[in-house]
């Protein structure tokens, strides 16, 4: 198959991001809704989601072995690797964000807000400070498919900060639709959060806005639209080590530069839900596809976050 198989250069910059040579390769399938992808140096493997069937699997890169990592997992949702190396995970029955500690006991990050329970935790973010950002709409409760179904006890949908010293949860952006995705810049001045509003009505949000972050990290201002989605939804992203944007859409991964450009696209075969760079150079981006883990090997490094 050649490049134009697995790539699409919008822009003269995305040329250079790939080795035309470097296909698009599927490492597992049979997942109902694959999720929030976290990479784990130390034991060179990939644990994701698999939300309605409630379990997180593993992707062991050294031999390519598959295995189920947890099960039930909360229908667990999005994932990332805190600066100690422990997973953080957001979940939809458990309603909360729990953390995965070194001894393999879980505990609970943050569960209520104002005494009220979490509507389905989305996606999660650590912030160099220890802080831990999240996302919270009501995918896990709208329906059974996903969680379990219930009402908002909160009656919005907010991104949340987690506080490393006292544990309060604070919510930092009330004016979202269906807050999802979410990634600060490298150098932590900017949030940029994704608006999938559009699954609850033609004229709500299906884009990425970027907040300003406070000098102490506590606080974000602004919220201007960074891109708009150009083929179904955006979902989860993550940063390259130079600031670029690859983030999941309808038709495979969308490469944008940090001046807002869609410069280019990785196609994948099924719907994106999430992406994250791994390998021991973090040149192999690995992709959740609806029902697989896809990987391709870039010529760009992921952007260090611990």
């Amino acid at each position: 198959m050649a490049a134009a198989d697995y790539y699409e250069v919008l822009d003269p910059r995305f040329a250079r991001l790939f080795n035309g040579s470097a296909r698009v390769e599927k490492l597992f399938t049979g997942c109902r809704w694959a999720e929030g992808p976290a990479w784990f140096a130390a034991g060179r493997y990939v644990v994701w989601s698999d939300i309605p069937n409630n379990r997180m699997l593993r992707y062991d890169e050294t031999d390519g072995s598959v295995s189920v990592f947890r099960q039930p997992s909360g229908n667990s949702n999005g994932n990332t690797v805190d600066r100690q190396g422990r997973l953080i995970t957001c979940e939809h029955s458990g309603r909360r964000v729990s953390r995965t500690e070194h001894d393999g006991s879980v505990t609970t990050i943050a569960e209520k807000w104002k005494g009220k329970r979490l509507n389905s935790p989305n996606d999660v973010v650590v912030r160099s400070d220890n802080s831990i950002w999240f996302t919270d709409p009501s995918y896990g409760i709208d329906t059974d498919y996903e969680g379990d179904k219930a009402e908002s006890e909160i009656g919005a949908c907010n991104v949340y900060r987690v506080d490393p010293e006292t544990g309060d949860v604070e919510a930092v952006i009330t004016d979202m639709v269906r807050p999802n995705g979410l990634a600060f810049s490298l150098d932590e001045s900017l949030l940029y959060v994704v608006d999938t509003g559009r699954t609850h009505g033609e004229k709500n949000p299906a884009h990425m806005r970027v907040f300003n972050v406070g000098k102490h990290g506590k606080k974000v201002s602004g919220g201007k639209v960074f891109a708009d989605c150009t083929a179904g939804l955006f979902d989860g992203f993550r940063l390259d080590s130079d600031g670029r944007i690859w983030t999941s859409a309808a038709d495979g991964i969308h490469c944008y530069d940090p001046d807002g450009t869609l410069i280019g696209k990785v196609k994948v075969p099924e719907v994106t839900a999430n992406c994250v760079f791994g390998g021991n150079k973090l040149n192999c981006l690995y992709i959740a596809g609806t029902t697989s883990l896809y990987m391709v090997r870039l010529m760009v490094n992921g952007a260090k976050t611990y």
